[in-house]
This record gives C-alpha cells, structure tokens and sequence, in this order.
C-alpha cells in the first residue's frame, strides 16, 4: 500500500476539525494528507477535483445533512467507491443505521472520540478501502478481459480471430500498436498481424531482428508471469530464450502465447503477443501486465479451438475426396477393364476351340492380343496403386545416385517398342548432369507416363523430341510432341487424377498419368510444367534438383 493516505474532513466546526488533524497527524502507523471543507458543497467540490482515500463527514452541516451529501457523492462520483467515517455529536442508533445502510464504513460519536479510537477506525477504514479498490479493479478488468475475449472468440477462422486480436488489444491499452508474432518451425518467425494505426503487415520473411529494429529502441518489460530461469526449466529451449531477447526494445509489452496441451517440448511456444508504445513515454503497470497475460490465454484457446476446427474440416475433407475418388477407381476400373478383358476373353476362346485348325502365325498373333491387353490392364492397377499411395500420404521417397544418361537410354529403349513408323523418338543431352540423386521408381512413372502420352496422343506419328539438360544444382527435362494438343480451358486440370483433355475422342487412357508424374516430381523437390497448342502438339517441361534437400 501507499505511504501517504489522503484524507478530507468534511465538517462545519473549525475546533472539531482541528482536533481530527492533530489526532490523526499522531498516528505512529500511517502519514496523511489533510484536506478540510466546512460545508457540504465545498466537500462535494473537493471530491469532484481529486481522489479522497478516506472522507470524514459530520452528520450535521449548514447546507445539507451528511448522509444527502454521501447520497451525491455515491450519485456524481462514479470512479470508485466511497470510504466514508459518519461524524456526529450525538449518539443516535438510527442515524448509525443510515449511514452504514448507505455504506458508511464506520460511525463515530464526537463526545466518546479519542485520538487511539480515531486512529484505529481511519487505519481500518482504509484497509478495507484498499481491498474494496483492489475488488473493483479486479472486477472491472475482469469484465473487459471477458468482453475482449467473448469478441475475440467470436470467429472460428483463425485470420479473422488474429485480426480482432490486435484491435481489440490496441483499444484496452490504449497503447500505438500491437504485433502478433508466430513462430515457423525453424525457429525464424513470421508476423500474422501487425500495427493497427497504419495496418501495415510485415513481410512473412522478416525475422525478429528485423522487427526489433522497425520498433527500435531500449527498454522492455517482460510480461511473462514466470522469471526466465523458471520459463527455461518448464521447456523453453535456450534457441528460443536468445530469439526472445531480442524483443528487448523500447516501450514494449511481451507475453507469450502457448498452446495448451502442445506436447511438443523443443517448440512449446506459439508465438508472441506485443504491444508497442513510443508516441511517448511510457511505464507499463503491473494490472496491463496481468491483463495481457490473461488475453494471451484467452487468444490461446481461440487460435486452438480455431486450428482443431481447420484439422477436422481438412480431415472431413480428405474423407471426402477419398470417397469420390474410391468412387472414381470403381468407374474407372469397370470401364477400362471392359474392353481388354472383351479381347482376353475372345481371344483365349479362340485359341481353345480352334487352336488346332490355326497355323502358327494366327496362334501367335492371338497370343499376342492377351498379352498387350494383359499389360494394359496390368499397368492400369499398377497406375490406382500409385495414385492411391499418393492420396493417402504413403509414397515412400528412397533417392539413390543415378547415371541419367543411362536411365533416360533404358526408357527410351523400352519407348522404341511402341512407336509406330510414322513416329520418330529424337533424344538429346548437354551440360552437366552428373551426381544426380534420385528414387528410380518414381522417376520411371514420371518418364514412361510422359512418354507414353506424347505418343499416345501424337496419332497421326511426328517428331518426339526428349532433351536432358544439366545444371550445377538441377536437371531439366524437356519433352515435345506434335500431337492434338490440349485445349486451353482443360490445361489447368490436367494434373487431377482422372483429368483428360476434352479432345481425346477413342484414345484410351484413364487421366491418372499426370497426377502420377506430378506427384513424383514434388517428391523429388522439383515442378513440371505443361504448355500446348491445339493441333501443333504439347511441350512437358521436368525440373528436378540434383541432390534433395536431406542428402
């Protein structure tokens, strides 16, 4: 508590106040500042102009009695609650009764007052005072905590959440602006929200020494409930204490948002709530310190209750995608399988009833029939297996070093076997492709499906072009055909299972070749790129890193 109380002595008689002063200026225990007023407006003025801890009211004064007086100031005086001691020169139950009614700390009669009796109700009077103010300021931030929180958890998405955070925390303080800070995986951090005044947003590549510098200057108050020695010893690694220090600048109010139950003890933090004031100078107090910390929590459980909402939407989601897409191997499947199954079934038939009366040339060439059909159908579920993997997050990524001059000559060669006359297969290689790393399987889907389709959907023959080009740090694949080509409006869906060109007509093909190879080239680190023309053919461009990221 304060070392000097102020007191006002409300009181027509000059000779009663003077005896109040000298009584209380002896108290061994608490010092006062005295003020005096001898009438009831005078008093009500006083109180008007300055906080008053304690009001020592006589019952009886020339304009008003004193409990008209402690109704106006109850009434006018709305910041806080009034302490009030009733005075009076006689011992009257009744008027006691009022004016503890009222809400009169204390009641003393004149005649019986003595300096220790005096003494001891004011000390009191002011204890009680003091726990009375500490309640209502309790209360009253209490109440604005709530409402801020009610406004902030208003929204289940989680920019909207952050957004009205930085308002709403700006407006309670009163202070120029309010930062939220996030941590990346890495340790760096990227700011979701920024100054409120200016709404400007700070680059998502900014780290925190670029921040600090934007705020600039010295001193920081800490508002974490928990010194930093406790702070480390619940979880925060030393990474993350020397990336706090750094917040260390002028003006700045800083707690940390946690995520409760995060479970991950090398990243217990989510981020950093800031509030920044330099207009001016100012002393943070302990209560907005307090009630950041507690908006912290409360922003906490908004932002998780936001993130399981997005996890159980993206997970209903993918559920939902892999029911269409069940739903798609099924029609797919009953609809390719049709016509190869038609062609075993006929031919193998053939070869039973007849294969006796058949010379060796038409055994042969129905044998054949079941074997390309086989392959056909055997690659078809080679395709759903794939893309199946790929759907539920299961491919497994196993790079090996590769001799690419190599590799590309074997899927050429294999290539070879279904061209036709009318097609040409022109390869190329320059520059440096070697210590190349790659998963051999994957990078036959990606090559034999590109293939594939350049001389699939090159019916009337053409030049299939196939250059490898190598960089110090990546290779780059360039595949041309002139085919049909694929119409503009279809290009951007390509890449989705089960996509084909609007143009195909009787090719057959099941539109998971794309999302195949796309799919494979992201494994390695790489893109693709696809550009087309109609009747002048289609050009696959392949970019791949020479070395992932992890060898």
């Amino acid at each position: 508590m304060v070392d000097t109380w102020t007191l006002l002595i409300v009181d027509d008689c000059a000779a009663d106040r003077k005896i109040y002063r000298r009584y209380l200026l002896q108290d061994p225990y608490n010092t006062y500042k005295i003020f005096e007023a001898d009438c009831a407006e005078s008093g009500l003025a006083l109180c008007q102009k300055m906080h008053c801890d304690v009001i020592l009211l006589d019952f009886c004064l020339p304009d008003m009695s004193g409990l008209e007086l402690f109704d106006r100031l109850n009434k006018e005086i709305l910041d806080t609650p009034k302490t009030v001691i009733m005075l009076t020169g006689r011992g009257d139950e009744e008027v006691a009764v009022q004016a503890m009614k009222r809400g009169a700390q204390d009641y003393l009669v004149k005649q019986y007052l003595k300096p220790d009796v005096l003494q001891l109700a004011v000390r009191n009077a002011i204890k009680q005072s003091y726990l009375q103010a500490q309640l209502y300021k309790t209360r009253e931030r209490q109440r604005l905590i709530a409402t801020t929180a009610l406004r902030i958890r208003q929204s289940s998405d989680l920019e909207q959440i952050l957004n009205t955070a930085v308002v709403e925390v700006q407006q309670l303080l009163k202070c120029d602006r309010v930062l939220l800070y996030q941590f990346a995986p890495d340790n760096r951090g990227k700011t979701v929200a920024s100054s409120v005044e200016s709404g400007e947003t700070l680059a998502a590549s900014h780290d925190i020494q670029d921040i600090c510098q934007e705020v600039g200057g010295e001193n920081h108050v800490w508002g974490c409930k928990l010194p930093i020695t406790q702070v480390c010893e619940v979880g925060l690694s030393n990474d993350y204490l020397h990336l706090l220090e750094q917040f260390k600048t002028k003006d700045n109010l800083v707690v940390p948002i946690h995520l409760s139950n995060n479970g991950d003890r090398e990243n217990p933090l989510w981020g950093l709530l800031i509030a920044h004031h330099s207009s001016q100078e100012r002393q943070w107090q302990t209560d907005e310190v307090e009630m950041l910390n507690e908006l912290s929590v409360q922003l906490a459980i908004a932002i998780q209750q936001a993130e399981l909402l997005a996890q159980t939407q993206a997970a209903l989601l993918k559920e939902k995608q892999l029911n269409t897409f069940k739903s798609q191997i099924v029609a797919t499947v009953s609809h390719e399988y049709r016509t190869p199954l038609t062609s075993i079934l006929a031919a193998a038939s053939t070869l039973i009833k007849y294969g006796q009366q058949l010379n060796e040339s038409k055994q042969q060439k129905f044998l054949g029939m079941i074997e390309e059909k086989a392959r056909s159908m055997s690659k078809l579920v080679d395709n759903m297996l794939m893309v199946n993997q790929i759907e539920l997050d299961k491919t497994r990524f196993k790079p090996i070093p590769l001799d690419l001059l190599q590799f590309f000559t074997d899927i050429l060669e294999q290539a070879q076997e279904t061209l036709t006359h009318e097609h040409e297969l022109i390869f190329n290689s320059s520059g440096n492709y070697q210590d190349f790393w790659g998963d051999r399987g994957l990078l036959q889907q990606i090559f034999i499906n590109l293939v594939s389709n350049a001389i699939k959907y090159s019916p009337n023959g053409g030049n299939i072009k196939f250059e490898l080009i190598g960089t110090e740090s990546d290779v780059m694949v360039y595949i041309k055909d002139e085919g049909i080509g694929i119409p503009i409006a279809d290009q951007q869906k390509l890449f989705q299972s089960f996509s084909r060109g609007s143009n195909v007509g009787t090719i057959p093909g099941t539109g998971l070749g794309l999302a195949i190879a796309k799919s494979c080239v992201e494994l390695h680190g790489g893109n693709i790129q696809l550009s087309s023309q109609i009747g002048q053919g289609t050009k696959v461009i392949v970019s791949l890193p020479k070395q992932p990221s992890f060898v």
